[in-house]
């Protein structure tokens, strides 16, 4: 799977959120300064290419929907993270996450408990 630039994911960001939208939609969704409509219509056919989005023809203009879904290319960014910083350990990643942004022992337990109760 390709990866994406940040203003692809920001644009894939809002269609997994809308499910369907045209490229109106989308640019309705975005922040301030908002770009320009032909910029949108740019990234979704780049997203097209990439094969991350597809359409429908509805009327005269195009309705836009994800194909590959957000946990899919969460793990894949994930993986690619370990992979690249970390030496492929998570165990790296954690670590320096902790150390990072001063994860007690108390709350990594949670975390270890809500993952033991979604693998479940």
């Amino acid at each position: 799977m390709k990866q994406l630039t940040k203003a692809e994911e920001e644009v894939m960001q809002l269609l997994w959120q809308l499910e369907k939208a045209n490229v109106a939609a989308i640019l309705k969704e975005l922040p301030e300064p908002k770009p320009a409509y032909n910029t949108i219509s740019t990234i979704i056919r780049i997203l097209e290419d990439k094969g991350f989005v597809n359409h429908e023809k509805v009327g005269k203009g195009h309705v836009y929907f994800p194909l590959v879904k957000k946990e899919e290319y969460s793990n894949q960014s994930i993986s690619k993270l370990v992979d690249g910083y970390f030496q492929g350990s998570f165990k790296s990643m954690v670590s320096f996450f902790m150390k990072k942004n001063d994860i007690s022992l108390s709350e990594l337990e949670e975390i270890m408990q809500k993952i033991k109760k979604e693998e479940k």
